[in-house]
């Protein structure tokens, strides 16, 4: 491979190009950052730069794996690799593998690290050169100052056209990032659901200064489920409690009731079981032949519940063990949300060749991330907007 090579001096001109004002990031870097030293002396050139190495990386963010060689992690994290050994295959299974490390970095060390060591001459002058740099994709972006401290984080399915808006804007916030921001850092996620999960827990972790702080609660309704003297089940839309396990969670009470209408026709429900026609008797759409009698108990209950509980079962995950599959970043890449006993776990990428039936699989390959009242409220707004999302339940 190497007999028809060119020599060294041949191509240092297009190394110092190749890696002025970035980051060399390697598998093992202190190796391919000191032989790089070395060539460089014997041309008498003072090679300098900044290295992030992706198995020390590995080690901090994806512990007590048996083996960091990339051949190994790579197979065990489900990166593909071709031409093991050749320097296209290395390195494009390390560019794999530095997203996912970049994915697992909740806390966004690398990010803050990577813009605090840039000089400030090398950032760009003006909000238009920011702009150019950015894709329009779906994903979670992060606003820096010139210390590489994060000022602001949000999610857009167009990250581009969302820092437009930022830029542009003349409200009070906007002009405060206007004139603080020194650079825009961004990960792209393909998923929506990804970029909203991101979103939360990274600005309760960072806290930065133009968030609401810690974001409130964005939930303010939720639909329950009780059952009645008779043995029905009845459906109930009420301010969120904190107290009883609610079946899904809404924004508004708005947003709660065309639920409540949807589903009624859906699943052929009552009205006044579902509390939304308040009545003695029979419900109006027993009148018009669109309810079988529940409300005045013509319908068995055991029947009627029957439905209720189909309804139940779509829209909440409680005590499941699943998985939810969406959109990866890449065409060939998949994204999976883990829920085990009705608890969100975290959030990973995986490529289409692997299979993931396996929990060992999983875990590997899933960013922890916390379960709280608003990751609950997240993925199961985004299970009602998304039908066609796709669901696995895991075997038990």
């Amino acid at each position: 491979m190497l007999k028809n090579a060119p020599k060294f001096y041949e191509v240092a001109k297009r190394i110092v190009e190749i890696t002025e004002d970035c980051i060399i990031v390697a598998h093992n870097a202190d190796f391919d950052y000191r032989i790089l030293k070395t060539e460089f002396k014997r041309l008498g050139f003072p090679f300098k730069g900044k290295t992030l190495c992706t198995v020390e990386l590995s080690q901090q963010l994806i512990p007590n794996m048996e083996s960091y060689s990339l051949g190994k992690l790579a197979r065990a994290l489900g990166i593909p690799i071709s031409d093991r050994h050749r320097a296209n295959g290395d390195a494009l299974a390390t560019v794999k593998l530095f997203k996912m490390l970049l994915n697992k970095d909740s806390d966004k060390t690398i990010i803050k690290d990577a813009v605090k060591i840039e000089q400030k001459s090398k950032l760009a002058p003006n909000l238009k050169e920011i702009i150019e740099e950015l894709p329009s994709d779906t994903g979670v972006y992060y606003i820096h100052n010139a210390e590489g401290n994060i000022i602001y984080i949000g999610k857009s399915n167009n990250i581009r056209k969302r820092i437009i808006q930022h830029f542009t804007n003349s409200n009070s916030k906007s002009k405060k990032i206007q004139k603080t921001v020194t650079t825009v850092t961004y990960e792209k996620t393909g998923s929506e659901l990804a970029a909203l999960l991101k979103e939360s827990e990274e600005i309760k972790k960072n806290k930065p200064i133009f968030n609401r702080a810690l974001r409130r609660t964005v939930f303010t309704h939720a639909l329950y489920s009780y059952t009645d003297e008779n043995g029905y089940i009845k459906l109930k839309i009420d301010n969120t409690n904190g107290k009883e396990t609610p079946i899904t969670t809404f924004s508004t009470r708005a947003s709660a009731k065309h639920f409540m209408f949807k589903v009624l026709d859906e699943y052929n429900l009552c009205q006044k079981l579902t509390n939304l026609h308040d009545t003695e008797t029979n419900c109006f759409k027993y009148d018009v032949k669109e309810c079988l009698g529940a409300c005045i108990m013509e319908e068995a209950a055991v029947d009627y519940n029957k439905r209720i509980n189909l309804l139940i079962d779509k829209y909440s995950y409680s005590n499941k063990d699943m998985v939810i599959i969406d959109k990866g970043r890449d065409i060939d890449e998949k994204s999976v949300f883990l829920i085990e006993n009705g608890v969100f776990k975290g959030l990973g990428f995986f490529n289409l060749n692997l299979q993931i039936n396996k929990r060992s699989i999983l875990n590997k390959l899933i960013t922890p991330m916390e379960n709280n009242r608003d990751t609950q409220h997240i993925i199961q707004s985004y299970m009602r907007r998304n039908k066609r999302l796709k669901i696995v339940e895991l075997p038990k």
